[in-house]
């Protein structure tokens, strides 16, 4: 049969394997396939795990023909960054720090998953302990974007999001501190959801902040990541609505700091998503965060104070087994001041209510996921509007804030560059109103889908 994952959402998948067009042993086994064959290209996972996932995968089918479904991921191919404990298997959070780990038991978000019938296919490379933005620094080499082996992919859930692209998993899981899902996914061309924090449970995953951590699914649709969402928060499964057409989406454009920084393709692309969505009815207009240049320095003083304390034994005792970079960043991270420490979470304090008062009369906030495409890999620095600015606080730039905040913002795909690079559109929705904000992100899809087809 053809290599069908290629082509199958797991929305199509779900209804091809109930009419026993497909099976789910046959979709996994086109995933194995593109592993096989994609993988020592692309680096996208640091463990396959084909005997299990077979094993699942015939369970899963066993299960459907004698009368059990288990619900829309039921027998679906699922990777999973590898932060997060699977039973029996080796969590490596892609550092050499952790060798000789294996994981004790299933982390609840693997609960939820195989209690949802999902067959998990691997762990999946990573940015080492997620601190970076472009899945480049792993003791298990760098993740390659699957347009252009010579870019990054975006990170640091780079590999889950690659996996997702090119047809080696129906889904994937990945964290995101300060972009980690949302900027692979515009980088590759999928879409990538970062709940509100505190929604999805991230016991036994390797924490980079508390604070800031969340955990959110990628996958080629927003039905799609809205499915595997509502399993990992433990939300009972429904069909998909779009947004009401009765009731036009209000969005709100966060001008000024968040937008006057964008590679030219990109903006060209934001303003055609912008005249789409008001053509087809949507109420635009351009509101305000005063204090949206400080996300920086809020998150850098509160993201590496914790970063490092979490690593505080193994940089005494292991240092030699980080990888440069990322051993220099969390050293970095001891040297913050308590008061500054303090003073950041009270500029988190004032960000939030900030962001929750550009919100006040939107129904969402839209704005670019990325301010560039997927950038060279090695690149320090990339050329904006004329002048070189630096990769690493590019990538998090538009992103950052609403892990500092705690809102939840999905990335859609919306066109491409002139080189044929993705290009991704954030949509923020407001705190504890993850539904909602999907519901809105399946109206937009749609509506960009229709200008890019």
């Amino acid at each position: 049969m053809s290599d069908i994952s290629e082509i199958l959402t797991i929305e199509e998948f779900s209804r091809t394997l109930r009419a026993r067009e497909t099976t789910a042993l046959e979709v996994t086994d086109a995933c194995l396939r593109r592993i096989d064959e994609l993988q020592p290209r692309l680096n996208a996972f640091i463990r396959v795990m084909a005997e299990d996932a077979r094993r699942d995968a015939a369970v899963a089918d066993r299960e459907l023909a004698e009368g059990l479904d288990r619900g829309p991921l039921h027998g679906v191919p699922i990777a999973v960054k590898d932060l997060i404990d699977i039973a029996g298997v080796p969590t490596t959070a892609a550092s050499r720090v952790r060798e000789g780990h294996t994981a004790a038991a299933d982390a609840p978000v693997i609960t939820h998953l195989r209690h949802a019938g999902a067959v998990l296919i691997g762990k999946t490379n990573l940015d080492e302990f997620a601190f970076g933005t472009t899945s480049e620094h792993s003791a298990f080499g760098g993740v390659r974007h699957p347009l252009d082996p010579t870019r990054s992919p975006g990170g640091s859930s780079g590999g889950s999001a690659v996996a997702v692209a090119t047809g080696m998993a129906l889904a994937a899981l990945g964290t995101d501190t300060g972009g980690s899902i949302r900027i692979p996914a515009a980088a590759c061309g999928i879409v990538g959801l970062k709940p509100t924090c505190g929604e999805v449970s991230l016991e036994a995953v390797v924490p980079l902040s508390r604070t800031f951590d969340h955990l959110g699914p990628f996958a080629r649709t927003v039905a799609d990541v809205s499915l595997v969402y509502r399993v990992l928060a433990g939300l009972i499964l429904r069909d998909s609505q779009g947004y009401p057409s009765s009731s036009p989406p209000r969005l709100g454009i966060p001008r000024g700091y968040l937008c006057d920084l964008l590679d030219v393709d990109v903006q060209a692309r934001f303003e055609e998503v912008i005249a789409v969505l008001r053509a087809a009815g949507a109420d635009v207009t351009d509101v305000a965060i005063a204090h949206a240049s400080s996300t920086a320095a809020v998150y850098i003083h509160i993201h590496s104070s914790e970063g490092a304390t979490y690593h505080a034994r193994t940089l005494d005792t292991l240092a030699d087994r980080y990888t440069p970079v990322v051993r220099r960043r969390l050293e970095l991270g001891r040297y913050v001041l308590a008061e500054d420490y303090v003073r950041a979470m009270e500029g988190r304090e004032l960000l939030r209510r900030e962001v929750d008062a550009a919100l006040a009369g939107c129904d969402a906030l839209i704005l670019p996921t990325l301010p560039i495409p997927a950038p060279p890999i090695g690149a320090e620095s990339v050329i904006v509007n004329g002048a070189a600015e630096p990769v690493r606080a590019l990538m998090l730039r538009l992103t950052q804030l609403f892990n500092v905040t705690g809102h939840p913002a999905i990335s859609i795909p919306c066109g491409a560059t002139s080189e044929g690079l993705p290009v991704g559109v954030q949509v923020v929705g407001h705190r504890n109103q993850t539904e909602a904000l999907l519901q809105l992100a399946l109206a937009c899809e749609a509506r960009i889908s229709v200008r890019s087809s």
